[in-house]
This record gives structure tokens, C-alpha cells and sequence, in this order.
């Protein structure tokens, strides 16, 4: 019996890969460091904290990890004002059929918890999810199975009765650590990842159904 429904927000419930993409690409330009979408597309799902300690480290970056996400996180809350768009095509749609199903939802994202809270209420969907959680907000972000369990806590599921909606490697290993069910959405904008794990892997929200999710629990 699937007690509880668990989407990623980036690359889901928003096409915002192309978004971060840029933003990090502007920031690195900006501290003197360019850097190329394919090495940034290794970090998808990780927080900001750890992908800029990383990437800090590696290209040998003066500013602390404080500093580089103060000036991140300012410049792509002001893109993310500007940015023109709608939910993932399909989203609400599942969204629906998931409230039509009685089954609760989390949101369980290794974006900031500012990040988070701008994109739903952008879209108004804050209403349509009980609970909130944010990598940053655990001991430790994807591929460690802390955000989902803490999701799957907060909602009183037992995560072996959880199904997830991910689109990055990092979060498919997350949510098989946390002992969930996953379903893989093929988004194009979020680089080339590494969806195998997956329990069922689909090229579009719209083809998640109900039916399908009980199959999906089969597994």
C-alpha cells in the first residue's frame, strides 16, 4: 500500500536545471573561475554547500564556501523572479490524481529552503504538499538517504511504502538508501544522468498513473 508520494523539485516539479546551469556558471565566471555545464552535471542533486565545497576545493577558489554561495544564491533568487514558467508538464495533473488518490505529498529537495519555498509559491502549489524538506535541513544531502526519511518521517510513512519522483543519479541513490520506491523522469535539461536504478523510468510525468505506482510497489 503506497502510504506517501515524494517528488525532487528541480528538474521536476521545475525545469530549473537550465537555471542553476547558468546561475553557476555566472558565479564561477565571476569569481575568475570559468567552469563547463558538463562538469557542473556531475553535482546535480547535491546541496549547495556541497557543491561548492567541492568544486572550491578542486579549482582552488579564495572565497569561502560562504561567500560563494552568499553571491549565488542572491543572483539566482533574482532569476528566478524574472524566470517566465510553468510547472514540469504534467505535474499538476499528477498532483491531482494523487490528491484524488488520498495519498499524501512531500517535497524533498537538496535546493535551499528559500529556493524551495520561492518555486511553490510561484507556482501555487505550497498548499498542495504536507511536508517541505530541504537537504540542507539533514546531516546529509543525496545520495545519503537523510532528506527522504526525514520526508518520510514527517509524514508518518514507513519509507518502505514511499514512491519518489527523481531525476538525478544523486537522488535515485538517495531514495533507494532510504529503502523507497523510484520513478525516474528522463529530463533532457538535467544533463546526462544515470537513471538504471529506478524501479520504473518514464520520458514523461504525464505517463505516471496511479496504476502504475502500485506496479511500481510490486518491485
Amino acid at each position: 500500500m503506497i502510504e506517501a508520494f515524494i517528488f525532487d523539485m528541480d528538474g521536476v516539479i521545475i525545469d530549473s536545471e537550465p537555471l542553476h546551469f547558468d546561475v553557476d556558471r555566472h558565479t564561477m565566471d565571476y569569481f575568475g573561475h570559468p567552469i563547463t555545464q558538463e562538469k557542473l552535471e556531475e553535482y546535480v542533486g547535491m546541496t549547495n554547500p556541497e557543491l561548492w565545497a567541492s568544486i572550491r576545493e578542486e579549482y582552488g577558489m579564495a572565497q569561502t564556501v560562504e561567500e560563494i554561495i552568499e553571491y549565488q544564491l542572491t543572483y539566482k533568487m533574482e532569476v528566478l523572479r524574472a524566470f517566465e514558467t510553468e510547472p514540469i508538464d504534467g505535474i499538476r495533473e499528477l498532483i491531482a490524481e494523487l490528491k484524488k488518490g488520498g495519498i499524501p505529498r512531500a517535497i524533498a529537495s537538496s535546493s535551499p529552503p528559500v529556493f524551495i519555498e520561492a518555486v511553490l509559491e510561484k507556482f501555487g502549489l505550497r498548499e498542495e504538499f504536507a511536508q517541505v524538506v530541504s537537504s540542507e535541513q539533514v546531516p546529509k544531502g543525496k545520495p545519503a538517504p537523510d532528506v527522504y526519511l526525514r520526508a518520510a518521517e514527517l509524514l508518518g510513512a514507513d519509507p518502505a511504502n514511499c514512491v519518489v519522483l527523481e531525476d538525478a543519479r544523486h537522488g535515485i541513490a538517495a531514495a533507494k538508501a532510504a529503502g523507497m520506491h523510484c520513478i525516474g523522469f528522463v529530463n533532457p535539461n538535467s544533463g546526462n544522468q544515470d537513471l538504471s536504478r529506478a524501479d520504473l523510468i518514464v520520458a514523461s510525468v504525464r505517463d505516471i498513473k496511479l496504476d502504475d505506482l502500485a506496479k511500481v510497489e510490486e518491485k
